[in-house]
C-alpha cells in the first residue's frame, strides 16, 4: 500500500502557507521541548530550539491517522474524513480572513465552523485531550474524533465574533501546533486548568476562542454572556452550555474593521505560544519569543483585561429569533439556543427589555468608552450599513458616572 496518506499533518499545509508574509518561503519552528543529548563527555545538551523542518515535516506525525487492521494499514481518516474537510475548510478559511460588510451572500460558514471543530479534535494536544474526555467510551480515540467532529460548533456559533487584523503591526501572527487556542484570563499558563492537554473549557462565561486565519487576520469568539456581563465569575458556566445540538448564526452580528496595535498582537502570540504542546512556526525568528515583549504575570490584564472582547457598543442585547417554515409551523429560539418552555428562555419580554444583565451590559458600554475612547473598535452591521450607536458614545461614558443617570435612562427606554 501507498505511502502517500500515511504522513498525517495535523496542521494542513495549506494552513501553515498563510503564516507566510510576502518575501518569505519558509517557516521556522521552534521547539518549546527541546530534546537532550549527551556529547562524548557526558555533559547534556538541549537540541536547538529553532528549526527548519519545511512543511513536509512541519506539525506533521506518521500514521497519527492510521488505523491498522489484521496489521494491515488503513489510511480512510486521512484521505476521505480530513480530505473533504481540508478542501472546504480551505476555502471557507480564505473567505473570512478577507470578510467585510455588507454580507455578499457566501454561504461558507458551516464549512469554517466544522472544520475549526475537527481541527481542535486532531491535533495530538486534541487527541490527548479526546483521550481522556471519552475515556468511558471504550472506543478507539480516532473513532470517538470522527463520531465528535462537531463538539464545538454550537457554543461557537452562539458566540459573538470578531475578525481583527493586524495589518498594521510589524509583529504579525504566529501559528502552533494546536491552532485553535483557547484563552480564559482567570486561568494563566500555570494553572490547573492548563496542564498537560487540558484548556479552559470554551462553555465558561470568560473564555475566548483565538484561530489565526493568516499572518495578518485573526477570528476571536468570546461568549455572548461574557460580553454582556464582564462582572460575574470568569469560570461561571455560560446559559444553555449544552452542545452536539442545532443552533443558530447571524453574520451581520460579526465585528470587523478592529486594527491591533503591536502590543496587541504580541499579546496574543503569548496567548497562542502558551497553549502549544511543543511548537509553533512564523518566518521571523523574533516573532517566536513573544515572551521578550509580554510576561505571564499580567495574563490577567492583557488589554486592560480586555484584550479580546468584542466592542460592546457594537453588540446587541438580547437575540430571540422566530422562524416560521412552509406549512405554517413556527418556532422560536433565543440567543443562547434555549426554546419557549425551556429553562431561563428569554422571548417573549419587552424589546429590547430588561433581562437579567441588562444593567451590566450598559454599564460595561459606558466603562469600555472610557477604556478605550469613543471611535468604535470593531462594527457590526445593521441591515446594508454598519452599525450605528442609539445613542452617542459619550453618553454610555457618562453612564460610569452615577447609577441614578444609569436607572433613568433604562427607565425612559422601558416606558
Amino acid at each position: 500500500m501507498s505511502n502517500t496518506y500515511r504522513n498525517n499533518h495535523y496542521v494542513p499545509i495549506w494552513y501553515q502557507r498563510r503564516f507566510l508574509v510576502p518575501g518569505t518561503t519558509e517557516l521556522l519552528y521552534r521547539d518549546l521541548r527541546p530534546d537532550t543529548f549527551r556529547d562524548p563527555r557526558g555533559v547534556p545538551h538541549k537540541t536547538g530550539e529553532i528549526r527548519r523542518f519545511g512543511f513536509r515535516k512541519g506539525f506533521a506525525q506518521n500514521d497519527l491517522y492510521t488505523q491498522f487492521f489484521r496489521a494491515q494499514p488503513r489510511t480512510e481518516i486521512e484521505e476521505k474524513f480530513f480530505g473533504e474537510i481540508d478542501h472546504k475548510g480551505h476555502e471557507a478559511v480564505d473567505y473570512f480572513a478577507g470578510f467585510s460588510h455588507p454580507w455578499d451572500g457566501t454561504q461558507l460558514y458551516n464549512e469554517l465552523i466544522l472544520y475549526m471543530s475537527t481541527q481542535k479534535l486532531r491535533t495530538p494536544k486534541g487527541l490527548g485531550w479526546l483521550q481522556n474526555f471519552s475515556a468511558n467510551l471504550r472506543l478507539p480515540v480516532l473513532d470517538v474524533m470522527v463520531r465528535l467532529r462537531s463538539l464545538f460548533c454550537a457554543i461557537w456559533t452562539e458566540c459573538i465574533w470578531s475578525i481583527a487584523s493586524a495589518e498594521q503591526s510589524p509583529t504579525k501572527f504566529i501559528v502552533s501546533d494546536h491552532p485553535v487556542t483557547v484563552y480564559n484570563r482567570r486561568f494563566g499558563p500555570r494553572s490547573s486548568a492548563c496542564r498537560g492537554f487540558d484548556d479552559p473549557d470554551i462553555r465558561l462565561h470568560a473564555t475566548h476562542t483565538i484561530f489565526p486565519l493568516s499572518y495578518d487576520k485573526v477570528l476571536i469568539l468570546t461568549n455572548r454572556s461574557w460580553v454582556q456581563n464582564p462582572y460575574q465569575k470568569e469560570n461561571g458556566v455560560r446559559p444553555n452550555p449544552r452542545m452536539m445540538r442545532n443552533a443558530l448564526f447571524n453574520l451581520l452580528d460579526i465585528q470587523t474593521l478592529r486594527i491591533l496595535t503591536e502590543q496587541e498582537v504580541r499579546e496574543m502570540n503569548f496567548i497562542i505560544k502558551s497553549r502549544a504542546l511543543r511548537y509553533v512556526a512564523a518566518p521571523n525568528p523574533d516573532w517566536l519569543y513573544p515572551e521578550k515583549y509580554v510576561s505571564k504575570s499580567d495574563w490577567h490584564d492583557f488589554g486592560q483585561g480586555y484584550l479580546l472582547m468584542p466592542d460592546p457598543r457594537s453588540a446587541h442585547y438580547g437575540g430571540e429569533t422566530i422562524m416560521t417554515f412552509t406549512g405554517g409551523r413556527t418556532i422560536a429560539v433565543d440567543e443562547y439556543g434555549r426554546h419557549p418552555g425551556e429553562p431561563g428562555y428569554s422571548g417573549g419580554r419587552s424589546n429590547p427589555g430588561p433581562g437579567p444583565d441588562w444593567n451590566s451590559y450598559h454599564r460595561f458600554q459606558g466603562e469600555f468608552s472610557r477604556l478605550f475612547g469613543t471611535e468604535r473598535r470593531g462594527r457590526s452591521c445593521r441591515g446594508v450599513r454598519l452599525d450605528e450607536p442609539i445613542l452617542p458614545d459619550w453618553h454610555f461614558q457618562s453612564l460610569l458616572d452615577g447609577e441614578d443617570q444609569h436607572r433613568r435612562l433604562m427607565s425612559g427606554r422601558r416606558g
